[in-house]
């Protein structure tokens, strides 16, 4: 084991302002869903910089992917396209409805989903896409998009990997699908610790989203216990769920939104210092964004060449033995139990995703690595490789 301490594969960045932040809503009293969760919605759409974006602040990625689709009308008998390649929460949302998930492979070089498959899996019970920005680098929405019209489907974008990512110079959050879900988990570009934000356009989309956030009731929760006159009375309209996002996380948000073009600025240096250092080996490096585009850098994943000496299992044990923690993003959906039993699944249905996870592994990228920690990560990647 190395005598370096350890270098883990993620870790948050919180700062004083937000410590501070945190210790403010203790003392104001307001620990749950109140003004500062208003006040991140209304800076994350400001953020995006569009004024016709609704933005409702959520406890996860995944609560807002299950809120968007419920407010679409996905229900029992409908299908729901995505990609093998992506962490369950995707596709589990869909199930929650009891509709169907049909799942397509991946581009070998982007490793977002395979359009050309996205539309030959169109079906007469399919309602709707939900493309994963993997990584952090956008799918190419605008064909995506054209491919959703023709075929009059709904469009849910799971960017939990894409803050700041932009297409087209656009920031995603604010192309033309119904609704967008961004996740603030600790790992993630900006984190509220548990938190995600469901942006769309659609105001009905909007205003089912906000009452079934909170069991279904007819008013909102901060405008009841903060009206200048009685207010106790509510009307139950839907059977909702639990999905508000707490004061106390929104504390966290409130900064981290402000830090974000900060942040993002330090994980593309760390991404470049790695392509730089990693050029040379058995690698296959990750896609960049488009020039003029942003990659958000949420992952950098890198995948063993047939020329690589050893296996992925092997090379991961060789940087846990000097230290450093790496992951794989991801085990893809059709190798789990419940997929693969439920839709019948096969890896050789999959070739691209299948490749792709045998020879990937996540390594750490996060803000508050040093330049020292990046060449260190560098090197033990030179050594792992060592016939």
């Amino acid at each position: 084991m190395s005598a370096l301490p350890f270098l883990p594969f993620a870790l948050p960045e919180i700062g004083e302002e937000e410590i501070a932040e945190v210790v403010d809503s203790l003392r104001s009293g307001w620990v749950t869903t109140g003004p500062k969760a208003k006040r991140f919605e209304q800076a994350f759409g400001e953020f995006l910089g569009d004024s016709g974006l609704h933005c409702i602040a959520v406890n996860s990625a995944t609560a807002g992917l299950h809120l968007a689709l419920e407010a679409i009308g996905i229900g029992p008998g409908d299908e729901v396209i995505t990609t093998t390649h992506t962490f369950t929460a995707t596709a589990e949302v869909v199930r929650y409805l009891g509709a169907d998930v049909r799942l397509v492979d991946i581009d070998p070089a982007t490793l977002n989903l395979d359009l050309d498959q996205v539309e030959a899996a169109i079906g007469p019970r399919t309602r709707a896409i939900i493309p994963v920005h993997y990584a952090g680098l956008a799918v190419d929405m605008l064909r995506l998009l054209d491919i959703a019209r023709r075929h009059g489907l709904k469009v849910v974008e799971d960017a939990a990997h894409a803050l700041p990512t932009t297409l087209e110079r656009e920031l995603i959050g604010t192309l033309g699908s119904n609704a967008t879900v961004f996740s603030f988990y600790a790992n993630k570009t900006m984190t509220t610790g548990e938190g995600g934000m469901l942006v769309t356009r659609d105001a009905a989309l909007a205003e089912r989203a906000k009452v079934m956030r909170l069991h279904g009731m007819n008013r909102d929760a901060f405008d009841r216990f903060t009206a200048k006159k009685p207010s106790w009375y509510y009307e139950i309209v839907a059977p909702g769920f639990k999905y508000n996002l707490t004061d106390i996380a929104a504390a966290l948000g409130l900064h981290q939104l402000k830090r974000l073009p900060a942040f993002q600025a330090r994980r593309e240096q760390i991404a470049q210092a790695y392509f730089e250092g990693l050029a040379d080996l058995p690698l296959i490096l990750p896609p960049q964004a488009p020039q003029g585009d942003v990659h958000a850098w949420h992952l950098f994943v890198l995948r063993l060449s047939e020329a690589a000496p050893v296996g992925r299992d092997t090379f991961i044990e060789r940087m846990y033995a000097q230290g450093i923690s790496c992951s794989v993003h991801y085990v893809p959906l059709h190798l789990h139990p419940y997929w693969r039993d439920r839709y019948q699944l096969r890896p050789e249905q999959f070739p691209h995703s299948q490749r792709a996870y045998e020879a990937m592994v996540s390594i750490p990228l996060y803000t508050a690595m040093t330049d020292e920690n990046v060449q260190r990560v560098i090197q033990a990647v030179r050594l792992s490789l060592q016939a």
